[in-house]
């Protein structure tokens, strides 16, 4: 039986797992989760993976780490430290070793956008390559104010069931860290353990279509499509322990 370590995204905690955990641990699983210091705006992506690393004990190496959205970037680094063995990217971002997040999309922003985010490419070069990938983000998701509960419910937990909805919406948290944007990641190369992505065909947040993309391009692996919106660990959460177990 495996030890799934739950790393959750942006605006979220070890509370978002709690519909989930019960399906892995029903069949034998262990899980573990844990809340990143993201209200710390000077919280680093290896500081992310540190608290990560603390919560897995020591023993196990049957780890299968899976991270959400914004945790696409702290994963790798945990399984540069750990023995693991898998890497989930759930509707995440994937890092480019060296590079940034917004490195990565800046060639969708205009110079307005550049300058109100402060960002200026170390290298022009870095920019470049990326311009040819489909867009990272939903159109309909840029832009927008996260810190909004009307905007989470029509972005993030668009497919929610109502009840689920409002419970995550009185356990948001306030993402103050933006070091999965705009820190460059600290690995060299991709930890070479298994790896595993999962999309949501209806996802406001990540474009399925820049999944499918990075999925074979960066990971080289197919993705798994899973129907709806961003967070089916709370919309979905039977439909998405199939999957996550579909190793085992």
């Amino acid at each position: 039986m495996s030890l799934f370590c739950l790393v959750h995204g942006a605006f979220q905690g070890a509370w978002c797992w709690d519909l989930l955990i019960p399906y892995l641990t029903a069949q034998g699983h262990q899980t573990v989760a844990m809340d990143l210091p993201i209200e710390d705006a000077s919280a680093t992506l290896s500081q992310f993976a540190d608290v990560v690393i603390q919560a897995l004990p020591k023993t196990d190496d049957d780890i299968v780490l899976v991270g959400h959205s914004m945790a696409g970037t702290v994963i790798p680094l945990v399984a540069e430290a750990r023995k693991v063995r898998q890497l989930v990217f759930l509707a995440a971002l994937i890092p480019y070793p060296g590079i940034s997040t917004i490195d990565q999309f800046a060639h969708t922003l205009d110079a307005d956008s550049r300058k109100a985010l402060n960002y200026a490419p170390k290298d022009l070069s870095q920019v470049v390559q990326f311009a040819d990938e489909p867009d990272m983000f939903n159109p309909v998701s840029v832009g927008r104010d996260f810190t909004d509960a009307g905007v989470l419910k029509e972005i993030f937990y668009n497919d929610c069931q109502r009840d689920v909805m409002e419970w995550a919406l009185l356990k948001r948290r306030m993402q103050q860290s933006l070091a999965y944007i705009f820190e460059s990641n600290p690995l060299k190369v991709l930890p070479n353990v298994e790896r595993k992505y999962i999309l949501c065909t209806d996802d406001k947040i990540i474009s399925p279509a820049w999944s499918r993309y990075a999925a074979r391009k960066r990971l080289g692996v197919e993705a798994i499509e899973l129907p709806g919106g961003h967070c089916p660990h709370l919309s979905r959460a039977a439909d998405l322990a199939v999957i996550l177990m579909g190793d085992d």
